[in-house]
């Protein structure tokens, strides 16, 4: 529950920001991605590693976040980036890749931390 909770709240941080930057600063679909996500798992990284997972800082649990963060990076900014221009222009299409960018990386992310980054000592 606590990794859901965590989840919705990055994913607001996410979109909102994504949204913002996209629709009215008007930066490029990829940049305005790029930066959200950033921004959206630093938020979940933070409040993860002390709310839900109760763990200490640690350096290679840091190091190992680093890399499937990076990895779910590319996915999710591609993925997204795939969905908004293959779907039809209408107005659900920027929150329909989002949400199929979004779901593959928290489900990427949830398994990566709970079974190794979080039981690094």
């Amino acid at each position: 529950m606590r990794f859901l909770a965590t989840g919705i709240f990055s994913a607001v941080v996410d979109f909102g920001l994504y949204t913002l930057l996209f629709k009215v600063a008007g930066l490029p679909l990829p940049v305005a991605k790029s930066i959200s996500f950033i921004a959206g798992t630093t938020t979940a990284y933070l409040i993860n590693r002390r709310w839900t997972f109760q763990a200490e800082p640690n350096r290679k649990r840091f190091l190992a976040v680093i890399a499937l963060y990076a990895l779910t990076f590319a996915l999710q900014v591609g993925i997204n980036q795939l969905c908004y221009y293959a779907l039809p222009d209408a107005w659900w299409r920027m929150a329909l890749a989002f949400c199929v960018a979004q779901g593959t990386a928290t489900v990427i992310n949830f398994i990566v931390q709970r079974a190794v980054i979080f039981k690094i000592n």
